[in-house]
């Protein structure tokens, strides 16, 4: 790592803040090309810094705090994300069901239906991840037990030149990679199939070598009616569900803990998972599991406002409006 010297700094921070940087480089492994490249974090970090300082002050429902992607400005932050802005493949039906009880609070956490965080690294790949969400709680439901499944073979197999239509680090979409299962006859295991796009930034070879998982064989997939949070609510007492989201914003970059109801918008460029919901301190949510490693927000998770005053209805950070799931 690259020092420091407090004197090339002093017109912009203080040796206490340098200290801070030091340590959060240090934390995160965070590496540095050259003594110049260095400096510029540190100014990216020191603005995200005062950002989080000032947002935490307003005793909101929610807290910011550093993380991986402190030392990223807005436009390095959104390499991060893939989701497709591709139209979405149209699924065979929609899901517009809504239970006339619904419970208080749903949680396929706990209920033992979702896998450990994962992280997509420096992959464009979260579709892969969204979608092995939704069906490895489709596959414990069926199945009785849970397994992980593989975002390599979708990153590597499921492109235009295997009979896919996504798009490997490039993004893709949900409902696309759920056809693809579904013609594929199921999908590898994760021990099987092992996940290295994050630190390659590329997909591979499509293998042919590993086992697919017959009881993973997709027959279909639904999506949930849009702009509903008493159908979403009712979609996820059956089974956890893959959505997209708008997560280019600095509050969602730097999200730590509780309910965040703060700026985002519903220009999806984000797949993601959403494992239950419930209430928090008086505020409604929706439980959602990231693939950014556990250092991001609450041990990988994030807690998303629930009612329909974020986004015109439209959810907060435009959860309702592409939701799906398969059908095994």
């Amino acid at each position: 790592m690259f020092l420091l010297r407090i004197t090339l700094l002093a017109a912009v921070a203080t040796a206490s803040i340098v200290d801070k940087f030091e340590n959060w480089a240090r934390n995160f492994e965070i590496k540095f090309r050259d003594l110049e490249h260095h400096n510029y974090v540190f100014r990216v970090w020191a603005e995200n810094d005062k950002f989080i300082e000032t947002a935490n002050s307003r005793n909101a429902s929610y807290e910011l705090g550093h993380n991986q992607f402190s030392g990223m400005s807005s436009e390095e932050f959104s390499e991060f994300l893939g989701y497709s802005v591709d139209k979405p493949f149209q699924a065979r039906g929609l899901y517009d069901v809504i239970l006339e009880s619904l419970p208080a609070t749903v949680d396929w956490v706990s209920a033992g239906a979702v896998t450990p965080v994962k992280n997509q690294g420096q992959c464009g790949s979260c579709w892969s991840f969204s979608t092995t969400g939704a069906l490895e709680g489709a596959y414990f439901n069926k199945m009785g037990h849970l397994k992980s499944f593989s975002e390599q073979q979708l990153v590597d197999c499921d492109t235009l030149r295997n009979g896919g239509k996504d798009h490997g680090c490039k993004g893709g979409l949900m409902d696309n990679a759920f056809s693809w299962i579904q013609s594929n006859g199921g999908l590898c295991s994760e021990s099987d199939y092992p996940y290295v796009s994050g630190e390659t930034k590329t997909g591979g070879t499509c293998l042919k070598s590993c086992s697919v998982d017959s009881g993973s064989s997709v027959r279909g997939f639904i999506d949930v009616s849009p702009s509903s949070d008493n159908t979403m609510m009712s979609a996820l007492v059956k089974q956890p569900v893959a959505i997209a989201i708008e997560a280019d914003q600095k509050e969602f970059q730097l999200y730590k803990s509780g309910v965040f109801t703060g700026t985002c918008g519903t220009k999806l460029d984000h797949g993601v998972l959403v494992v239950g919901y419930g209430s928090l301190d008086g505020k409604d949510y929706y439980r959602v599991k990231n693939s950014w490693g556990e250092s991001w927000g609450s041990s990988g998770y994030i807690l998303l406002g629930r009612g329909p005053q974020y986004n015109r209805g439209d959810g907060q950070c435009g959860m309702l409006l592409q939701g799906s799931f398969p059908e095994l």
